[in-house]
């Protein structure tokens, strides 16, 4: 979702780009279904199968995106700037915007329990600031998802950071350090791309058969099986199964994102903007009971009308002009908070390619 920082327009690939638009649309999307959704089996089917795979999407982006880093001071200024920045700023705008809207003055400030969406930013952080180590591990993954299948069954992990989402998503964004170029042009092969289309229908017809039953927690990732209601042992077989899934469903995802510029591809530079600007319109749903206010909206045509209006407003908070009115926030200067230093040669000792903050979504604090 979030673009590599202060990359020259010309060095973008045209594909990623078009990805993190497509992805943050349905982010948007899948987030106005949440209070429509009851009610319509069709709209709980849709929303799991976006839920199923548009987060680790996201987060298997950013681990590709994070390849390089090692730690370097040039690559922790733009780690700051382009991820804890957005982060403390919008945790304190979102705190005061609930405060507002709710008339809840007792709504506390806390820059360690993200509020709403900005828990990406703050698992982000965290996972970049890990790559060095990943990458220096035999064999990350198996270790990734251990953690991870760990974390699913272990209760009352603390709210602090977010703890529960950083190592439960953890496995694809170790996922993502270990990709190549190569292999997301594997998915793009014409035979990829047309069986896509079967598991895309398998997929929309299995959530359809299992909404009524099965818990959106095991999507949010952000409890464990006992306290969703499960045996432990539910909590490692969930990760793997899940995880599965997502990598299926993410691979039919990628397969079908254009790879040339496309009238969108602009868009996807500012990914970030549409992420962290469309949870102050879907709050609004919640904050105001605009749902059960206007009762039209739970209809066929109110959820295909409010599926439309994400789409359009989160496109437009990605455009351009948008982009350069939030770039204080999501790509400052921050020459005056650290000490001078050489910027790394690309290609020499120590060198590497660019590397900035890959996101997403994608998605909602429970």
């Amino acid at each position: 979702m979030f673009q590599p920082l202060r990359e020259k327009q010309s060095q973008r690939n045209p594909f990623f780009d078009n990805a993190k638009y497509l992805a943050i649309v349905l982010v948007a999307v899948g987030h106005v279904w949440e209070p429509v959704m009851e009610g319509s089996r069709a709209t709980r089917a849709l929303y799991m199968v976006v839920y199923a795979f548009h987060m680790p999407a996201f987060v298997i982006i950013s681990g590709y995106f994070s390849r390089s880093f090692a730690g370097r001071p040039d690559q922790l200024r733009r780690l700051v700037g382009g991820v804890l920045v957005p982060y403390l700023v919008f945790e304190v705008a979102y705190t005061l915007y609930r405060r507002w809207a709710q008339d809840a003055p007792q709504q506390a400030f806390s820059l360690t329990d993200p509020f709403y969406l900005t828990w990406f930013l703050l698992a982000l952080f965290m996972w970049r600031l890990s790559a060095p180590l990943w990458r220096a591990l035999r064999h990350p993954l198996p270790v990734a998802v251990a953690v991870a299948a760990l974390a699913s069954l272990t209760p009352r992990i603390a709210a602090d950071l977010d703890l529960q989402r950083v190592l439960q998503f953890l496995p694809f964004f170790v996922l993502g350090l270990s990709l190549r170029e190569e292999h997301f042009r594997l998915l793009r092969r014409r035979a990829v791309r047309v069986a896509a289309v079967p598991v895309a229908v398998a997929a929309l017809a299995g959530a359809y058969a299992v909404a009524p039953h099965l818990r959106m927690g095991w999507f949010y990732r952000n409890t464990s099986a006992q306290e969703l209601g499960y045996a432990w042992w539910a909590g490692p077989l969930a990760t793997v199964a899940l995880g599965a899934v997502a990598l299926v469903l993410t691979a039919a995802f990628l397969a079908w994102v254009p790879s040339r510029r496309t009238w969108f591809t602009v868009l996807g530079a500012g990914s970030l903007c549409g992420y962290l600007l469309h949870g102050f319109a879907t709050k609004a749903l919640q904050y105001w009971e605009l749902v059960d206010a206007y009762e039209v909206l739970a209809t066929p045509a109110g959820r295909v009308g409010l599926t439309a209006a994400a789409a359009v407003a989160v496109t437009l908070m990605c455009t351009p002009p948008v982009r350069r009115a939030l770039r204080w926030v999501t790509e400052p200067r921050l020459e005056w908070a650290f000490r001078r230093t050489e910027e790394p040669v690309p290609g020499a000792p120590g060198g590497g390619a660019p590397g900035g903050a890959v996101a997403a979504g994608a998605v909602s604090r429970r």
